[in-house]
């Protein structure tokens, strides 16, 4: 790629003005290619970053766990989606509050718990069970996926643009060639224009 682009700036009498379009257009790509997209990624990535860490401290504090003994049965048959069993099921669980008072709700608890095991449960400041909040590994991954998916998002727009560049410039230096062969043709063949 680098010698076809070198040629296309010297000084050649057969260089068309869509050549020297052309070479630039490949050092614009390469450099978005290689500068801009990974940046734009690394910058989602951060921001993502950021606003995923400050949802799950906001999560944490609206949120605390309990031990809760589980006091229904779990379900005979778990319900199941094509073919695989579900991780978790919903269950009534008692647990004592830190006021004393002794307090049951449904909750959703780890598939093969059985009555009067005590698992953690976190429920937000109303009394209602929720999921709990994300992990490190969880920020991890929405930033990960983020900056991943903007890099390839950028990419694709880039190497898009050139496609469209690159058939403008082939049809207009086909056009050229049309226009030149036109004119030197009949001497060529003979024949008349």
């Amino acid at each position: 790629m680098r010698i076809r682009v070198r040629w296309r700036w010297r000084k050649n009498p057969l260089r068309r003005r869509s050549d020297l379009v052309e070479a630039w257009t490949v050092l614009a790509v390469a450099v978005l290619l290689l500068v801009a997209a990974p940046l734009a990624g690394a910058l989602v990535g951060r921001w993502a970053y950021d606003e995923a860490r400050a949802g799950a401290a906001e999560q944490r504090a609206g949120r605390h766990q309990v031990r809760a003994k589980v006091v229904s049965r779990p379900p005979e048959t778990l319900p199941t989606a094509e073919g695989v069993r579900e991780e978790a099921y919903r269950v009534t669980v008692r647990w004592t509050d830190s006021g004393g008072a002794v307090r049951t709700a449904p909750a959703r608890v780890p598939s093969g718990t059985e009555r009067g095991d005590t698992v953690g449960v976190w429920f937000d400041a109303r009394g209602r069970a929720v999921p709990a909040p994300p992990d490190g590994a969880a920020v991890w991954q929405h930033t990960l996926t983020s900056g991943v998916c903007t890099t390839g998002g950028a990419a694709a727009a880039v190497l898009a643009g050139y496609a469209v560049v690159r058939r403008v410039t082939q049809r207009r230096r086909l056009d050229e060639w049309d226009r030149e062969w036109a004119r030197t043709g009949p001497e060529w063949s003979g024949r008349k224009a």
